[in-house]
């Protein structure tokens, strides 16, 4: 399964880890690759049409059009139902 947002389509940042070394300044500080994931969350919705589950960045879930999709003020959009891919 891919870790990418159903609704905002967030996916994972490349960074850089760096180690602060105390001896002394003629020591460089190793980088080392690393991966920040978005914090996904699975999300159940009810429709008129029965239940349909998202995954979810928790940011995009404290938004208010989240909020009032859920709360059945607006219709779900066709493009969260999509099943997410890397664009492979």
């Amino acid at each position: 399964m891919a870790k990418i947002c159903q609704v905002s389509g967030k996916k994972a940042n490349q960074a850089q880890h760096c180690r602060h070394r105390h001896s002394a300044w003629k020591f460089k500080a190793p980088h080392k690759p690393r991966v920040q994931n978005p914090n996904l969350q699975t999300v159940t919705i009810k429709t008129p049409h029965g239940k349909v589950r998202l995954t979810v960045a928790t940011s995009v879930m404290k938004s208010a059009e989240f909020a009032a999709v859920v709360a059945g003020i607006k219709p779900i959009p066709r493009a969260w139902l999509k099943p997410t891919g890397y664009g492979i």
